[in-house]
């Protein structure tokens, strides 16, 4: 066969079940850590704001790693970025469970998870379904992606709240850190033939850095990119505060995880419903209704009688706009720039997520810390959340055109 034939392609049925299989590993894994909050805090007599800056670090280590691994992977292949971002998790976790002093804690829960987060979540399974679906199937299927995430938090939260009353804070974190390594087998699902080892892809149309500044001179690139920062601010607070916020106010742990849970559940309809509206409506629609709608509902949240029902019914409701920005962001990306540096531009997006959620997380618990109460962080999600919504109104969906290549 002719060496400029095109490579085969990898069945839609393989790449959907292996990359949802590893996205849900590594979201349901995460979305737990905040069931840790109280008793690794207690247990080790720290205060709740050095829990939260381990986690605000490893939010901001996963974006900031995420642009080098969404770089690797679009010139190697996911592959090799899931199997060292699997071993990191695996050693993360490692460590948070037996981290003797929060510099300690806040380097393997903060960097060495974020670094693993980076290189097993969205940006780099998004990379492959960009290159491996058809373009008219792309949003469903980042959709059906980001469902098997939302999946994971509903099948893995629980579990993880089980995990802690049976074993301990420590030894539940031992056993996950085995079942992080289940990503490696899955990889090998994911490995694309037009990867060639150490020669990378096939031939290159534009260049990496051609890309970048492509992409930060477009106004819908950085639109995005901004409201994708509330979009992290909203959701890692509360993931990471709820369950802590509602033991404060007298609910037990078990309505915690049991709200956690929801969330996860009611974001598999969430997530799927926005990834496949996104191949019906305006994608900016979309993101601009779920970040109105979530300001509504956080107010709703506020203002009623705090109890199990209410904390279930904003679970629920909340859960279906959790990650439901993912598909139809990605899916614009995809539109507009092509797929060529879909995990790269992917990586910059999500790096503003990822400083958002430091903010939500590290103010959360700073303070907390400081005035006994996380009202102003719930009243700066409200307020971010219009502006969000403002600022996806001017998003243009229409494919970038570039000059042709010379012949040859």
């Amino acid at each position: 066969m002719s060496s400029s034939s095109p490579p085969r392609s990898l069945s839609m049925f393989q790449v959907l079940a292996c990359g949802a299989a590893v996205v849900t590993l590594s979201m349901g894994i995460r979305h737990g850590f905040g069931l840790w909050l109280q008793p690794i805090t207690q247990d080790m007599g720290w205060t709740r704001q050095t829990f939260a800056l381990a986690l605000a670090i490893q939010n901001l280590s996963w974006g900031l790693f995420g642009i080098f691994g969404g770089m690797v992977a679009d010139r190697f292949g996911a592959f090799r970025v899931l199997v060292g971002g699997a071993i990191l998790y695996m050693l993360g976790l490692v460590g948070m469970a037996l981290s003797p002093t929060p510099g300690l804690f806040a380097l393997t829960t903060g960097v060495v998870i974020g670094a693993a987060q980076a290189g097993t979540t969205y940006a780099v399974i998004y990379g492959v379904l960009g290159r491996q679906i058809a373009p008219q199937r792309r949003s469903w299927a980042m959709g059906v992606a980001a469902a098997a995430g939302s999946f994971g938090q509903f099948l893995m939260v629980p579990l993880e709240g089980q995990l802690i009353l049976q074993l301990g804070w420590q030894q539940a974190l031992l056993a996950l850190a085995a079942m992080a390594l289940l990503i490696i087998p899955l990889a090998l699902g994911l490995r694309e033939p037009g990867f060639h080892g150490a020669t990378g892809s096939a031939q290159r149309s534009q260049s990496l850095g051609d890309a970048v500044l492509e992409a930060l001179r477009h106004p819908s690139f950085v639109l995005l990119t901004a409201g994708y920062f509330v979009c992290g601010f909203q959701v890692v607070f509360i993931g990471v505060h709820m369950p802590s916020y509602l033991k404060d106010h007298g609910l037990t742990p078990q309505v915690a995880s049991m709200a956690l849970a929801l969330i996860g559940l009611f974001n598999v309809v969430g997530t799927y419903a926005a990834g496949a509206l996104g191949e019906r409506m305006p994608k900016r629609s979309i993101l601009v209704f779920i970040y109105w709608t979530r300001a509504v509902v956080i107010s709703v949240f506020l203002l009623v009688p705090l109890s199990p029902a209410s904390v279930y019914v904003f679970s629920a409701v909340m859960g279906m706009l959790w990650l439901s920005t993912v598909p139809p962001t990605n899916a614009v990306l995809a539109q507009i720039f092509g797929v060529q540096h879909l995990s790269m531009l992917s990586g910059f997006v999500f790096f503003s997520h990822q400083i958002g959620s430091f903010l939500g997380v590290w103010l959360g618990g700073y303070l907390y810390d400081h005035t006994g109460s996380y009202d102003i962080v719930w009243y700066l999600a409200i307020a971010l959340g219009v502006l969000a919504g403002l600022v996806n109104l001017p998003v243009r969906e229409t494919a970038i055109v570039r000059p042709a290549l010379p012949a040859g």
